[in-house]
């Protein structure tokens, strides 16, 4: 029988471990919120707060709940915007990163 990790713990202990991977996975989950795949969005965002500050720490800096925050990140709930926005807006802070909008030219 192989021996296996689980996933949650793999992702955690990489992002731990690789900053690059670490904001990849947060600006991955950017990326989906802002083409609208909410729910990849949220998982990426839960996977991003499981792997670096933990539920527990976003409540404290958010001044929420942890169930509750964890409810919203859930596939099964569907979050109002301005909570959603202070976790991305705290994530991004506490990564360093600043999120910038460009537009491109859609051909006809």
């Amino acid at each position: 029988m192989p021996l296996t990790r689980d996933f949650k713990t793999t992702v955690r202990d990489r992002a731990r471990r690789d900053e690059a991977y670490r904001v990849g996975l947060l600006q991955e989950a950017l990326e989906a919120l802002l083409d609208a795949d909410i729910q990849t969005g949220k998982s990426l965002l839960r996977s991003h707060v499981n792997a670096t500050i933990g539920f527990d720490g976003l409540s404290e800096a958010l001044n929420k709940d942890p169930k509750s925050l964890m409810r919203m990140l859930s596939s099964s709930t569907n979050p109002r915007a301005d909570n959603l926005l202070a976790i991305v807006a705290h994530l991004t802070a506490r990564e360093g990163l600043q999120v910038h909008l460009s537009s491109t030219e859609i051909a006809p």
